[in-house]
């Protein structure tokens, strides 16, 4: 089926106290995912948050390399300017050769202040910063000695090693037109989470950035993640998972503050009408499977390109065992027929 399953995130549930737990259960999850058919599995980089959002994918997709066979393996996405770039180059190549070259380095810019702060990053050049990346990275990857001098990085002549017997793919996660543009000039294609018109906008600017490199449109992947959530209607699906996507996107404002914070691990509070509205206008697809197939069918027919789906319905305050039903359900009644 085209279509992926993420965003795995390792992040404890209300009650709970166990990061072991979480991280056998991602590892869990991605071994159902091959099992049900999907093309791919995701996981998704954050630091300092008080309930463990996940900060170390490349070590997680090491182990679910071990725990698979054949599913894609992708990160969506590492944060690179808080990673040195030898050492990123090293882990995600010992990741594809451990994995037989299913990994797909999915790498975004972050927006953070305390995690750049943290880690010894500077926010305001991470621009600059990723585009050096991009151009150490696969030069890293030949095996072949290579020094970079830049106004970020200024690396002595070294050959990294092990190498990848092929360049690995790129993606750039990002909504920004400089974001989109970088990802058309310079890797395998973009991963966007963004609502369809300004999807459609993306695809544009990517086409756009496409034609001025003289690179082919068919060699770059377009891929748009969103909720994906199977209901027998609209009101009841969102009766149902409402409170869980309400606190997932409640937890990217509290986690420069959870960084310091001591105590229980805080979650959001209770979910009012005007949450709920302003949940329901950005990437989620609730109600019946008929529909959910129809909308994405929709938006690949609009962009007029091929487009990977990856369902964003991972929630990580739902209980695993209605998890693996999610799951489940999407590999039965949506993935077949995108």
């Amino acid at each position: 089926m085209n279509l992926g399953f993420g965003l795995l995130s390792a992040q404890l549930r209300p009650g709970e106290t166990d990061w072991a737990t979480a991280y056998d259960e991602t590892v869990r999850l991605a071994v159902e995912a091959e099992r049900l058919g999907y093309s791919s599995v995701w996981t998704t980089e954050h630091h300092f948050v008080d309930d463990g959002y996940m900060p170390s994918l490349l070590v997680v997709s090491g182990a679910l390399a071990a725990a698979t066979q054949t599913i894609e393996i992708g990160t969506g996405v590492i944060l690179a300017p808080l990673h040195d770039p030898i050492r990123l180059a090293e882990d995600a190549a010992t990741v594809q050769l451990l994995s037989g070259g299913r990994l797909t380095l999915g790498l975004g810019l972050g927006w953070n202040p305390i995690e750049f702060e943290a880690l010894g990053a500077d926010l305001h050049t991470r621009g600059k910063a990723m585009d050096e990346i991009l151009d150490i990275l696969p030069k890293a990857w030949t095996g072949e000695p290579f020094k970079h001098s830049g106004s970020v990085y200024d690396l002595p002549e070294v050959a990294v090693r092990p190498a990848p017997y092929a360049p690995i793919p790129i993606v750039i996660g990002g909504s920004a037109e400089p974001a989109i543009r970088r990802a058309a000039r310079l890797t395998q294609g973009v991963f966007a989470n963004a609502p369809v018109d300004r999807f459609v906008e993306q695809v544009e600017w990517a086409l756009d950035e496409l034609d001025k490199a003289d690179r082919n449109p068919e060699d770059f992947r377009f891929i748009h993640y969103s909720i994906l959530y199977p209901a027998s209607s609209e009101g009841q699906g969102w009766d149902e998972i409402g409170r869980h996507v309400w606190n997932m996107s409640w937890k990217y404002g509290d986690m420069e503050p959870s960084a310091t914070r001591t105590g229980r691990v805080k979650y959001a509070p209770q979910l009012t009408e005007a949450d709920e509205k302003s949940l329901r206008w950005r990437s989620a697809l609730v109600g019946p499977s008929a529909q959910i197939v129809e909308e994405l069918r929709s938006i690949r027919d609009r962009i007029g390109v091929p487009v990977d789906f990856v369902a964003r319905s991972f929630f990580p305050t739902l209980e695993f065992d209605r998890q693996l039903e999610i799951m489940q359900r999407l590999a039965e009644e949506v993935g077949p027929h995108v």
